[in-house]
């Protein structure tokens, strides 16, 4: 048993532990540490080690604030140094298993690949899947844009985040079949910005060929322009008294001073970035074009998406209608008219703006990308409706669904009734079905038929779960502003 732990990977032999009936191994580097000079800069291969590699402790986690209300307290577990990534498996065999790559959330600013749910025992248990969960490079290490002030050598920092995910990927292509997986069945599945990191990966050049099949959670707007990347770098650097001209300061900076910062700005400010090279052009024109053509792909939302934040939010409950008005407003500017003018026959109120919001951020970008994406591959569309008790189908809830994860200790929020569990084995093992086959259809649930434009046949995950033609109400409306107007 101890000899089926050691694998040999690419850079040397590393040894993980037997939980179980299912190996892990953690925090087995798959790039350099980005620091010093290789700060802002592409990911770079592992240097390769001598003896054996204890992969029995998780990475460190990337640079991001040490607790917040999603991700618990993380203490000094933070650091540039975070490449890492983790791999459950059944066995180290030749068995040649489906590959599930993990990409997960956190708005690009926090999260890591063993956060309390992201736990793939269930996986490799219950559908002898081998898991796959990542870290990357989260907030200004990530996503900062330096292609006009740095030069050549930083062209494409804006998405370091999105690059270290195509290394892992290329580290799961080189040496997953060690850890009884099979390199070319691979799915990439990820929630909010994980779920956007895949849209992206679906489009970007530098991924195609490492992955066969996707999943999109609940994916907000894919990338932003140069413009507003630019804006978004001039007030890090003003913020830090850096002049332009002085970059490399930048790097001489302790890493902490560069995330305080960058937490100055507005949420969505550090975002993946429509570069010109690692993202050619926009990810939905190049969806449009086939970029994603053949890939199989399970993507969808949860109905109150926004009631994760607003539920956390003091402030919000104690709002007047006349506020929640005012706000609306102020977010739409100019579009708040055409939005006036179908919301208010209902009134305009706290379950109005949840409404709005919930399409805003996540439903409509997330339902345009099934709608474009169905044109050129297969794609199977969901909707979760299954309610909290007191926050609805908010943010994030179908993940301990998805996982069968119910003992996390990541959140209160994330625990569900026993009842619940029932749900669970469906949409578990529709993620695991997709998985093997690239179809999510099981026989717990009813059929699950491809989506497309004119039938909009979606997955409803409820406590029945069943298939309705389009259940988005508000679509219309939203198709009437367009994604384009929309985009932040």
């Amino acid at each position: 048993m101890f000899e089926e732990t050691i694998v040999n990977t690419s850079y040397g032999k590393v040894k993980g532990e037997k939980v179980g009936g299912v190996y892990v191994w953690k925090g087995i580097p798959y790039a350099k540490p980005p620091v010093g000079s290789l700060r802002f800069c592409p990911p770079e291969q592992p240097n390769e080690w001598k003896g054996i590699y204890e992969a029995t402790r998780f990475g460190l986690s990337a640079m991001q604030p040490r607790k917040t209300a999603i991700t618990g307290d993380k203490g000094d577990d933070v650091s540039e140094d975070c490449l890492y990534l983790n791999v459950w498996s059944r066995g180290t065999d030749d068995k040649r298993r489906p590959v599930m790559v993990w990409i997960h959330g956190g708005g690009y600013i926090v999260g890591s690949g063993y956060d309390g749910l992201y736990d793939g025992t269930s996986f490799a248990e219950e559908g002898d899947v081998v898991v796959v969960t990542i870290n990357y490079r989260l907030g200004a290490f990530g996503f900062l844009y330096l292609a006009d002030i740095a030069g050549e050598k930083y062209k494409t920092s804006g998405n370091c985040g999105l690059l270290d995910q195509i290394a892992a990927l290329k580290w799961v292509k080189e040496n997953i079949k060690a850890f009884g997986g099979d390199p070319n069945k691979v799915t990439i599945f990820g929630e909010s910005a994980g779920a956007g990191s895949v849209g992206n990966l679906l489009v970007m050049p530098g991924a195609k060929g490492l992955f066969n099949q996707a999943i999109i959670e609940s994916a907000p707007n894919l990338a932003i322009d140069t413009d507003k990347a630019v804006r978004v770098t001039k007030k890090i650097m003003n913020s830090l008294n850096i002049k332009s001209g002085e970059f490399e300061k930048l790097l001489e900076l302790p890493a902490e001073e560069i995330l305080n910062a960058s937490l100055k700005l507005p949420r969505k400010s550090l975002y993946p970035v429509v570069d010109g090279i690692t993202i050619p052009e926009a990810p939905e024109k190049m969806m449009e074009k086939g970029a994603a053509s053949g890939i199989s792909i399970i993507c969808g939302s949860n109905k109150d998406e926004v009631k994760l934040f607003t539920g956390m939010n003091p402030m919000f409950n104690k709002m007047t209608d006349d506020e929640i008005h005012d706000q609306l407003k102020e977010q739409f500017g100019e579009l708040w008219t055409e939005l006036y003018d179908y919301f208010s026959k209902e009134g305009i109120n706290k379950e109005t703006y949840i409404r709005i919001m919930s399409y805003y951020f996540i439903i409509y970008p997330t339902l345009k990308y099934s709608e474009i994406l169905s044109e050129n591959s297969s794609v199977y569309v969901y909707k979760f409706n299954h309610e909290h008790p007191v926050l609805g189908a908010f943010h994030a809830l179908e993940l301990p669904y998805v996982w069968h994860k119910f003992d996390t200790e990541t959140s209160e929020l994330f625990r569900v009734a026993d009842e619940d569990t029932k749900l669970a084995d469906k949409m578990h093992q529709a993620w695991i079905a997709f998985a093997k086959n690239g179809n999510p259809n099981t026989e717990e649930l009813p059929y699950w038929p491809e989506f497309n434009i004119e039938k909009r046949e979606v997955m409803v995950f409820d406590n029945e779960c069943k298939v309705e033609n389009d259940p988005y109400e508000d679509r219309k409306i939203w198709d009437k502003i367009s994604l384009e107007r929309l985009r932040y």
